[in-house]
């Protein structure tokens, strides 16, 4: 046979072992310029926005600028590996992370592939990484509570299951404590926590993993962390991959909170982007669209209705400011989307009053609506009590001779709140323990023990409620509230310790 005749048998082969399959058809496209992580490529007519993108050698990119005659795309991984004149292909599928149970307990990246050595994450489910948020009609008021176990919080500024609650603060004023702390404190509760790290050093990261695992929280918490030495397009996913996570959870009716620490590296992520996409700047070099990129993704924070599941899913955003300026442009855009901010100070801090809560510029617009009844009864007159102080206190500052007994009276009060809220980090304090201290600092029971003593005087009354009067912890937890009987029985058990706790004192 000749030679002609073999290659119209091979043809005929081949035809022959393909008839009957699909012909499928795949948008291809040019790489014609890379650089800075950012590809710029010719062809892809019909590409979508927010689309990933098929690169060489296993790297994937996401379409972002859709221009007359070129798409640009952000590429999610080595950049280098990848030429002009490489081809590229259009997936049909928008960004997507896994979703589901088997991320739980684990760290994974902005794309939900595994950081922590575990093996690969086992689940078949996805979910876009941007989601409309939820409509009016889905939602329902705020009225659950969050227990973040710090007193300060709890008691002054609630937060509810649903709400959006900023943490704003300078650098190292204890803002990622104040969330670590609350994720800690949902051991063995019903809240799956979600903590998204962006742009942070890697060793902080691990160092966060690490205290998670140390207080047995990692059980209910996926960690995503987009390190600092990663690429910007992975810093500015992680926050939505992270929210598509929780999405997947409150749709099937469970809590969930998430921690963004930090939007504001997020923001410089966002701004790095844009400006390598030749999008226009607009104030303090900032994209145009910069209030939208916090807002879509807070908007998606809610707590359904009933009918709908009655899930929820409540956000901590942390914004670092510059010497406490909070009207800059980020840190404003993010108190005007969220439901009230928690505000550390720095001169707090250096002060040794730890968590640094500025009381007077801290506030939850969900207000007592997410505390239970018990709460409400001793924390009613707190923030009054505090604001007063503060004020007197300034004024006192210049000499306290002249001073009469009322005011007097008021300053000591004050001084004694300030150092009953102080607490340290990953201690956090069951719910009916803050009301049992609460209830003796604001109606006077503490007031003739020495500062200096009230710390020891708190451990004490814990473990002494727990020990000889544990119905009262019991009944607070369960009804709620401080109910005429439990009262009665609280106010005996606070004066029978005060009677063990002065002579202790007296004898040391």
């Amino acid at each position: 046979m000749t030679t002609k005749g073999q290659n119209i048998v091979s043809v005929i082969k081949q035809q022959i072992e393909q008839f009957g399959s699909a012909v499928s058809m795949v948008d291809v496209g040019t790489v014609i310029e890379i650089g800075d992580g950012i590809a710029r490529i010719h062809g892809l007519a019909a590409v979508k926005y927010n689309e990933l993108l098929q690169f060489p050698n296993d790297i994937m990119g996401i379409a972002l600028n859709l221009e007359e005659d070129s798409v640009a795309a952000i590429v999610l991984g080595d950049y280098t590996r990848i030429k002009e004149g490489d081809e590229v292909r259009s997936t049909g599928r928008i960004a997507e992370v896994p979703v589901g149970n088997a991320l739980i307990g684990r760290v994974v990246d902005s794309l939900g592939r595994p950081l922590d050595g575990k093996g690969p994450v086992k689940t078949t489910q996805n979910r876009p990484v941007e989601r409309v948020a939820p409509n009016v009609v889905l939602r329902q008021s705020v009225d659950t509570p969050v227990q973040t176990g710090i007193k300060a919080v709890d008691s002054m500024i609630p937060l509810g299951r649903g709400q959006r609650e900023l943490i704003i603060g300078d650098r190292s004023t204890g803002k990622t404590a104040i969330a670590l702390d609350t994720i800690i404190n949902q051991k063995d509760g019903d809240l799956i926590c979600i903590y998204v790290a962006i742009g942070q050093k890697a060793a902080k990261v691990a160092q966060v993993v690490s205290t998670l695992e140390s207080y047995g929280a990692m059980k209910h918490t996926i960690v995503v962390a987009a390190n600092a030495a990663d690429s910007v397009a992975l810093q500015y996913l992680a926050p939505y991959s992270g929210c598509a996570m929780g999405e997947e959870f409150m749709e099937q009716g469970n809590d969930v909170l998430i921690v963004y620490d930090d939007l504001s590296k997020h923001a410089w992520a966002y701004r790095q982007m844009s400006l390598l996409l030749h999008r226009p700047p607009g104030r303090e070099a900032y994209p145009g669209d910069v209030f939208y990129l916090h807002s879509r993704l807070l908007e998606r924070a809610a707590k359904y209705a009933d009918e709908y599941g009655g899930g929820s899913l409540t956000a901590l955003p942390i914004i670092e400011t510059q010497a406490g300026d909070m009207s800059a442009y980020i840190p404003t855009n993010v108190i005007s989307i969220t439901d009230g901010q928690i505000y550390l100070e720095a001169d707090l801090f250096n002060a040794g009053i730890r968590p640094a809560i500025n009381v007077g510029l801290s506030v939850s617009r969900v207000g007592s609506a997410a505390q239970t009844k018990a709460m409400k009864q001793v924390a009613g007159k707190l923030r009054l009590e505090l604001a007063q102080y503060r004020e007197l206190a300034a004024f006192a500052q210049f000499g306290t001779s002249e001073l009469d007994k009322t005011t007097r009276a008021q300053l000591d009060r004050g001084q004694r709140i300030t150092e009953i809220l102080k607490q340290s980090q990953f201690v956090p304090v069951p719910v009916e323990k803050q009301v049992m201290i609460l209830y003796a600092a604001i109606n006077g029971y503490l007031d003739d023990v020495p500062v200096g003593k009230l710390s020891q005087f708190e451990v004490g009354l814990y473990d002494f409620m727990e020990n000889t009067y544990p119905e009262i912890g019991k009944a607070i937890v369960s009804t709620k509230e401080i109910a005429g009987e439990t009262e009665e029985s609280l106010k005996a058990a606070i004066l029978e310790f005060k009677k063990d706790f002065s002579i202790l004192v007296e004898g040391s």
